[in-house]
This record gives structure tokens, C-alpha cells and sequence, in this order.
């Protein structure tokens, strides 16, 4: 049995979640709405504040599903009640970022500033002129969201200059002089 499909979920009080015939599962919480489509074969139950995830057979297939979509409904929970973030940092001098509204714009070495707008709740912050979070209620948005940051410069192996994430370790390399 698949180690990850077969916990349950808990849905703490104020969330509602919803199954329709199409297997679509529908996540109502205090931050938002998040829906996501379930394989046919993976069929949901709710009891008592619990959902469960149950696979039609033991193939291979059906067991990488039943782990998959568990996660998948496990974080709509845990992104409608308690939200997600990645923090990125900014290395290099002159490297800063600035929020205005939604748009986040980044100077870090260019000819012109990088621009980026947030997609529907999705918020940057700037707690200081080098640091930027990038926060939400779905993982997948968040996430990708901030490897596209990060992607506009990423951290270099000599100096780290760069865009990083805040708990990334970079790799440093010895440079011509260290022999």
C-alpha cells in the first residue's frame, strides 16, 4: 500500500470540502477556494473530519496516483487554512526589489528593471530592499512562481551573486588563484 496515500487527511473546522460526481474536489476555506480534478479510479470518502483516499487496484499506476493525489488534496487543505510562502534573497550589489500593488520589479544587474505581476492570490512582500516572499494559498502557483524569480538570475558558484532561495546552500568553487 502506497505510504503516502493511505494517511488520512484531518479538515480542521471552517473548511468545507466538496466531491461531485466528476470527481472534483473542491476545498472552501478561511483564505479562499481551491479546486483540483481526481483520477476516476481514486475515489474519496468523508467521516467524521477525515477524508480518505482509496485506489481501485494495486498496479503500479494506481499506487504513484493514489500518492499523488493525496498530497494534492492534503495541500489544498493546508493552503486554504494556513497558506504557503517561499522567501527568495537578493545577493549582489545594488541587487533590489520593490513591491508596488501587485507588481514586484527587480533590479539585479540588468539594463532594466524585471517585472513581475501576481497571478490571482498570489502577494509579494519586501521586508527589506533584498528579500522578497512570495506567498499564497496554492503550492503549485507559489512555487513556480518563485523558481521563475529565482530564474531571472540564479545564484553563481564564485562570487553568489544572485537570486537564492533564503535556505539554499550555494556551492562555492575556487577561483583562478586557488591553486
Amino acid at each position: 500500500m502506497s505510504r503516502i496515500g493511505k494517511l488520512p487527511i484531518s479538515v480542521p473546522n471552517g473548511v468545507t470540502v466538496t466531491v461531485d460526481e466528476r470527481n472534483l474536489v473542491v476545498v472552501k476555506g478561511p483564505k479562499g477556494t481551491l479546486s483540483q480534478d481526481v483520477h476516476q479510479d481514486i475515489k474519496l470518502s468523508q467521516d467524521n473530519g477525515v477524508l480518505i483516499l482509496e485506489r481501485k487496484d494495486d498496479s503500479k499506476p494506481q499506487k504513484a496516483m493514489h500518492g499523488l493525489y493525496r498530497s494534492l488534496v492534503h495541500n489544498m487543505v493546508v493552503g486554504v487554512t494556513e497558506g504557503f510562502s517561499k522567501t527568495l534573497e537578493l545577493v549582489g550589489t545594488g541587487y533590489r526589489a520593490q513591491v508596488d500593488g501587485n507588481t514586484l520589479t527587480l533590479n539585479v544587474g540588468y539594463s532594466h528593471p524585471v517585472v513581475f505581476t501576481a497571478p490571482k492570490d498570489v502577494t509579494f512582500q519586501t521586508p527589506s530592499a533584498t528579500s522578497v516572499v512570495v506567498s499564497g494559498i496554492d503550492k503549485q502557483v507559489v512555487g513556480n512562481l518563485a523558481a521563475d524569480i529565482r530564474a531571472v538570475r540564479p545564484p553563481e558558484p564564485y562570487l553568489g551573486k544572485g537570486i537564492k532561495y533564503k535556505d539554499e546552500h550555494i556551492r562555492r568553487k575556487v577561483g583562478k588563484a586557488g591553486n
